[in-house]
């Protein structure tokens, strides 16, 4: 009987799949596309890339993978105004970084003009596209509402000799930037308005990273984006929610392609998150106005951004697959993001002893000039990690604010007349204080009592246990601690006006002595202060370290309420 109950249960699992999926399951049971998966991620090389983009890529690729099917990688570089090589590297970069590989060479939209200008001919031939040269103000005054039509160009019924002949002029570069457009024929009244004539291609005289002075006319992306979809046979163009609105234009541009098996658009909601700023337009104004320091700012959302600041490949996976794909936007608690970063590194990362903000402790009853080997555990929720021999002596570094001279209510750390115990050493008690001419804490005196070494037995019993740095082989290290980029009020509107200046504070920190031999990209939990990692501008001599995230973790107590 239990047998026969465990497999009608086992008869009855249905595997969860988001929208998309589902929709592709359709098409492969109605032999839409012959069961072959096609997809694509195709940036815009005009930026870095964000977070937002970290769940396309996450998503276009996975789709691929999942369905045994190819995924390409393609740049819509019809913007040559505002395109670089260097975008082109950083995202390669990104989408290597993250764990995906694209099939075959990297394509481009660039690859394609000559097959996007014939394929234009041809729609002027057909009486489908016309030249109009009318601005790009009077062509949106006249482009109506959602309650009013809009008015026809006077330059809509020009022979379709002369339209063949301006476009080519066009190409030629005869005209200035701004002079002539070229716009598909549609309708005028279309209640949506970007199918009322829109613009098919401008006049740019500058030179693209690819081809140089090759061209003086490029696509709109509307227009180049289904035409490259085709060329390459992708059968689903999956894209963020914003084009919704455009996929009829999407799909009227194919109506009169060659090839009978046309891409179809799919949309799904794009990634919002809280406290983050999720537009290349909004992140270059804060690189161009100086405000941080590149495009890979530790404080930026970029993936570069991210990946300084010590994300991990497998954080922001887990961090795209536990958020979904939904149909509808909404925006995504940071608390997320930064509990996948802290599940990721808890049992990975090692826990050295960095004191970030130092006062220096003195251990009056212990012989001046000599040290001992204390052992300490590298991670006590990963016994594989082992431990580490550290160097303690009469002179050590405590977090200042572990000393409280008048200390509050529940205060069980270091105070005049209390005792606590430093981790892996003894328990000391503090017996008087330094001060300097302003009445800062320069030095704390205390007496500790050797039978109360760690592992010796002992079973006397104190509250606090203190992280501290022996200071004759401390290592100086420049800590980084980020904070948001925006104030906590700002509504995302005037994001200059609101950028948080305290985002970024430096601490000259002292570090055990294993930290002397760090690199670029290694990670750590300091105890009791976060996760960090050594960031690229460290060196032998100037160990610089980023605090990835603290230790509070507001996401998981949400989910636990």
């Amino acid at each position: 009987m239990a047998e026969h109950i465990e497999n009608a249960v086992a008869s009855e699992e249905v595997v969860s799949v988001n929208f998309i999926e589902a929709e592709i399951n359709k098409d492969n049971e109605e032999g839409v596309y012959g069961g072959r998966v096609h997809t694509r991620f195709p940036p815009e090389p005009n930026g870095y890339l964000h977070i937002g983009h970290a769940k396309s890529i996450c998503l276009n690729f996975g789709l691929g993978k999942e369905y045994n099917g190819s995924t390409n990688l393609r740049f819509d570089d019809t913007n040559p105004e505002k395109e670089d090589v260097e975008y082109v590297n950083s995202i390669m970069e990104d989408v290597k970084w993250l764990g995906f590989d694209w099939t075959g060479d990297v394509r481009y939209a660039s690859d394609y003009f000559g097959q996007m200008y014939e394929y234009a001919q041809k729609l002027i031939s057909l009486g489908k596209a016309y030249v109009d040269d009318q601005t790009a103000e009077e062509i949106r005054q006249t482009r109506g509402d959602f309650n009013t039509p809009g008015t026809n160009s006077p330059y809509r019924e020009r022979s379709i000799e002369e339209n063949l002949a301006l476009f080519e002029d066009m190409k030629q570069g005869k005209f200035k930037d701004g002079e002539k457009v070229l716009r598909a024929k549609i309708d005028m009244a279309d209640p949506n308005i970007v199918m009322r004539d829109p613009v098919l291609y401008r006049i740019v005289n500058a030179e693209h990273h690819r081809t140089g002075a090759e061209w003086n006319i490029y696509p709109m992306y509307d227009f180049a984006h289904p035409i490259e979809d085709a060329i390459e046979r992708i059968t689903h163009s999956v894209c963020t929610l914003e084009f919704e609105v455009h996929r009829p234009l999407y799909d009227w541009v194919l109506v009169d392609w060659d090839d009978t098996e046309i891409p179809r658009q799919i949309e799904f909601a794009r990634l919002n998150v809280t406290k983050m700023v999720m537009s290349k337009r909004k992140l270059r104004a804060l690189v161009e106005a100086g405000l941080v320091s590149g495009w890979d700012d530790p404080r930026m959302p970029t993936i570069s951004g991210l990946r300084r600041r010590g994300y991990t490949p497998s954080a922001i996976r887990d961090f795209c697959n536990r958020i979904g794909v939904a149909k509808a936007d909404s925006t995504v608690d940071i608390a997320l993001l930064e509990f996948c970063i802290r599940e990721d590194l808890k049992l990975k990362a090692p826990r050295p002893m960095v004191v970030v903000d130092p006062v220096k402790v003195i251990i009056d009853n212990y012989p001046e000039g000599q040290t001992e080997i204390v052992t300490v555990e590298n991670n006590p929720e990963n016994e594989e990690l082992g431990s580490r021999e550290v160097t303690f002596g009469r002179e050590i570094y405590i977090e200042r604010s572990d000393f409280m001279e008048e200390p509050v209510k529940k205060f069980f750390r270091l105070a005049p007349g209390k005792e606590v115990r430093l981790k892996g050493a003894y328990f000391i008690t503090c017996q008087s204080v330094i001060k300097d001419e302003n009445g800062n804490i320069t030095e704390i005196h205390c007496t500790y009592d050797p039978e109360t070494k760690s592992g010796s037995g002992c079973t006397r019993k104190v509250k606090g246990t203190l992280h501290w740095v022996e200071a004759s082989t401390a290592v100086d290290m420049e800590v980084r601690l980020y904070d948001y980029l925006l104030c906590e009020e700002s509504d995302n509107k005037d994001f200059i006006a609101d950028f948080n200046t305290e985002s970024l504070q430096i601490m000259h920190s002292k570090g055990e002595a294993s930290l002397a031999t760090t690199v670029a990209g290694d990670h750590f939990q300091f105890l009791r202060q976060g996760y960090f990692v050594t960031d690229k501008d460290s060196e032998p001599e100037h160990i610089v370290v980023n605090r990835i995230v603290g230790l509070r973790d507001s996401w998981a107590k949400q989910q636990n309420k």
